[in-house]
């Protein structure tokens, strides 16, 4: 191999189209703008989901719903991933260690979902009502996390 004899793959190449090159390139003339128009004309375009003046789709349309920017900071784990998890005390560090929560996340949260068999004691973790009863029926406590 020389690196003067070095090519592209057959066809991985196209040249540009050119527009506006006479009748016989099959794009001259209009150059496949069509027939006046604010399209057909230098500088004429417009911004997405413009509709010439009519009330836009995305504006007709009904507003709905919400989505939090908090959301990505917060954390949820089962009691079954307690379970999984195999540490008798359980923090932040240690769910993020684990890859029970994302490394964003600032506060998490234990739900009732699953069973817990072994004694775990939450640090700075929060639970729900079930979740905390069950914690407390297998013999460990709940922490309570500390004000921000």
């Amino acid at each position: 191999m020389q690196l003067n004899k070095i090519k592209p793959s057959a066809g991985s190449k196209q040249a540009r189209r050119r527009v506006g090159r006479g009748i016989g390139s099959g794009l001259g003339k209009t150059a496949g703008r069509g027939h006046k128009g604010q399209k057909s004309r230098a500088g004429g375009f417009h911004k997405v989901g413009f509709e010439g003046g009519q009330m836009p789709l995305q504006r007709r349309l009904p507003k709905r719903g919400f989505k939090s920017a908090q959301r990505q900071f917060n954390g949820e784990v089962t009691l079954a991933d307690l379970q999984r998890l195999g540490a008798e005390e359980v923090d932040l560090v240690t769910l993020k260690a684990a890859g029970l929560v994302r490394q964003l996340v600032r506060t998490v949260k234990v739900i009732k979902a699953g069973e817990l068999q072994r004694k775990v004691v939450l640090k700075g973790i929060g639970a729900t009502a079930g979740a905390k009863a069950a914690i407390e029926a297998a013999g460990g406590a709940v922490q309570a996390p500390a004000a921000a």
